[in-house]
């Protein structure tokens, strides 16, 4: 009997620790009521195709963010030193990425631009827009999403560096329904603005 019970231990341990991992990997198996994402507003021009000579390139960097960012959770600022989180809301992604994907997609749709990400800046990066996403969530105190972005704007070996900040505010009542859109909105203020910074 011992020697069945010192046989069947790994296998329950092996068990309890997978059962656990898969716990952890679906949030203690309860999912989020919404899921939010980051769309463009600009109008989609369709097909495109487009070539640029060397250093005529936009690459967007992914954005540094503070640790109350570093998630896929909606934060609430409920006062300068407190942050919580919005009830069953969830980004698809972190916010980091998500704001990089969309400041591309509007750099696209609203100017010439051959626009690269990250991962393909060793083709040629060209301009290279990066920054720090500083706030990317819902005020309490003002009753509105706040989106602020210190963009740097570099040319290839940064031999020109500009920064600029950008912020937008749009209203919302901080519940799952409305925050998302809100964000949206105001992020693709921010977008736009950087668009047009970089002009082209």
């Amino acid at each position: 009997m011992k020697l069945l019970l010192r046989a069947l231990a790994p296998v329950a341990l092996a068990i309890a620790i997978g059962g656990c991992s898969l716990g952890g990997l679906l949030g203690g198996g309860k999912s989020p009521t919404t899921l939010l994402t980051l769309t463009a507003e600009t109008p989609d021009p369709g097909q495109m195709q487009r070539t640029a000579n060397a250093g005529q390139t936009v690459t967007i960097a992914t954005p540094i963010v503070a640790k109350e960012l570093r998630t896929t959770r909606v934060p609430v600022q409920v006062t300068p030193t407190d942050v919580q989180y919005v009830t069953d809301a969830q980004w698809v992604d972190t916010p980091d990425r998500l704001f990089a994907d969309l400041i591309a997609e509007t750099v696209r749709r609203t100017t010439n631009r051959v626009v690269l990400n990250g991962r393909q800046a060793t083709l040629d990066p060209g301009l290279t827009v990066s920054g720090e996403l500083q706030r990317f969530g819902w005020d309490a105190q003002t009753g509105q999403v706040i989106v602020r972005y210190d963009g740097t704007l570099s040319t290839e070996g940064s031999t020109r560096v500009e920064t600029r900040r950008f912020s937008a505010t749009a209203p919302s009542d901080g519940t799952a329904v409305t925050v998302g859109p809100a964000l949206n909105r105001a992020a693709n203020q921010v977008a736009l603005e950087v668009a047009r910074w970089i002009g082209g």
